[in-house]
């Protein structure tokens, strides 16, 4: 079974949803639509207080390069532009609509449940389309999908890997997309791969979901150049670099890029976005999103929710949050963050909601590191995080930049394996987060 190379760890998987239909969630009454959801520039407006928008319409406009479009997910009247707070507490500029008693689409998009399999668009028709439609990578990073496929000059694209692995504990939203949606990602794939220019994309999925894997094997028959991987499951086996490695065993150096080593990466629910905007010219105004728990019982939902619904909205559409509920978090419980403002809005790259109780939440209390190289043995980019731990406590974060802690993904295996129980992870983080601003400063 194929895997990558360097370490790994095996957290509990707590798929708890994956039998949970994608349902579609109810408009909220005010949508707060950030202008900066993507990674790079925030967007431009192009709407001003008062304006009617319809669902679909474009409201902001991406004008720098690392930028990405963004359109109304409703319809209704823009009740303000200002400065609104994130689900971290981050104040961001933001586009407030009030929604609409009717929903009216703009006339370009096709909102029939028809499935359109003809792939008409050219090459760069496909990727002017996908940078029209606000399109970016639904794995977590947001970054704008149309880069990717922009190769640069001396540069070539050999391979197109659609991560599927979906290796994050709890998450399910990937695994309901295969079985819900697969015909409609796989011609979402096919788009990918005439984009590119290649004759094969392999589909990395971890060997724990049987059912998607025959499903999609089943399917991918009547498709040309598409081949389905099953993957050991290990985590982080959905990151870029080690999907690469278990895949075409090509490693990427550090610093580099995939298309260096003749990769681009999509996530499987990108593979559907593009979908819908290249086959249904729909815009990405919505996300399919996770609500899970173990506290929650049989409320376990996979949900397809417009952009700008606030999270406490998902909430009560389960009776509230628990009793017991210590955390809630935005991502699965390894690389995801705790949501301090359950009333800030979701945004392209969410991907769940996630009710921790305090058994679970809790942390030990940390102790003196003894150099056991547990989590060495964990780091799956071949990192020292004990290192980093001690320059990081001791101001020295050059030396921990020397040592590649940029390279860090911040994946949790080194805080999972640590039997001192030392926040190592939290450490690299607010580190990385010094050193940025230490090189704006210069």
């Amino acid at each position: 079974m194929r895997t990558f190379r360097l370490g790994g760890v095996h957290p509990e998987e707590n798929k708890i949803s994956t039998n949970a239909k994608i349902e579609v969630f109810p408009l909220p009454k005010q949508a707060v639509v950030f202008l900066s959801q993507h990674l790079g520039a925030p967007a431009v407006p192009v709407v001003a207080k008062g304006d009617s928008v319809k669902t679909g319409q474009l409201i902001a406009k991406a004008e720098a390069f690392v930028c990405a479009n963004i359109h109304s997910p409703v319809t209704g009247t823009v009740n303000k532009i200002d400065s609104m707070k994130d689900i971290f507490g981050f104040s961001k500029t933001a586009i407030v609509i009030d929604v609409a008693e009717t929903e009216e689409w703009v006339e370009t998009v096709d909102t029939t449940p028809d499935i359109k399999r003809d792939i008409t668009l050219s090459q760069k028709e496909i990727v002017d389309k996908i940078k029209e439609m606000g399109i970016v990578g639904l794995g977590g990073a947001t970054f704008p999908t149309h880069i990717k496929y922009m190769i640069p000059e001396g540069k070539k694209a050999e391979y197109l890997l659609i991560n599927a692995a979906e290796c994050e504990p709890y998450l399910t939203s990937d695994h309901r997309v295969i079985l819900d949606h697969t015909e409609e990602v796989l011609i979402g794939i096919s788009i990918l791969r005439k984009a590119l220019g290649v004759p094969k994309a392999y589909i990395g999925i971890e060997n724990n979901k049987p059912e998607p894997i025959a499903r999609l094997q089943e399917m991918a028959k009547q498709f040309e150049g598409i081949e389905v991987v099953p993957l050991k499951v290990k985590y982080p086996q959905g990151a870029e670099k080690q999907l690469i490695y278990s895949i075409t065993r090509r490693s990427v150096p550090s610093g580099k890029l995939p298309i260096d080593v003749g990769c681009v990466v999509n996530n499987i629910g990108t593979a559907f976005s593009v979908y819908e905007a290249v086959q249904k010219n729909k815009p990405l105004i919505e996300t399919i999103m996770t609500v899970t728990g173990k506290s929650l019982g049989q409320q376990q939902h996979n949900y397809v929710v417009r952009i700008g619904t606030p999270f406490s909205d998902l909430a009560n559409a389960i009776g509230g949050i628990p009793e017991n509920t210590c955390k809630i978090i935005s991502g699965g419980t390894m690389m995801g963050k705790a949501i301090v403002n359950p009333d800030g809005p979701i945004t392209k790259g969410v991907s769940s909601m996630l009710f921790i109780s305090e058994k679970e939440a809790y942390r030990h209390e940390e102790q003196d590191c003894i150099r056991c190289g547990k989590c060495v043995k964990a780091c799956p980019m071949g990192l020292e995080p004990y290192l980093f731990s001690s320059l990081i406590n001791n101001g020295k974060y050059k030396e921990a930049a020397d040592n590649h802690l940029m390279d860090c993904m911040e994946c949790g295996c080194c805080l999972f394996s640590c039997p001192a129980h030392k926040p190592l992870t939290d450490e690299i983080r607010l580190a990385k987060t010094k050193l940025r601003q230490m090189q704006q400063k210069k």
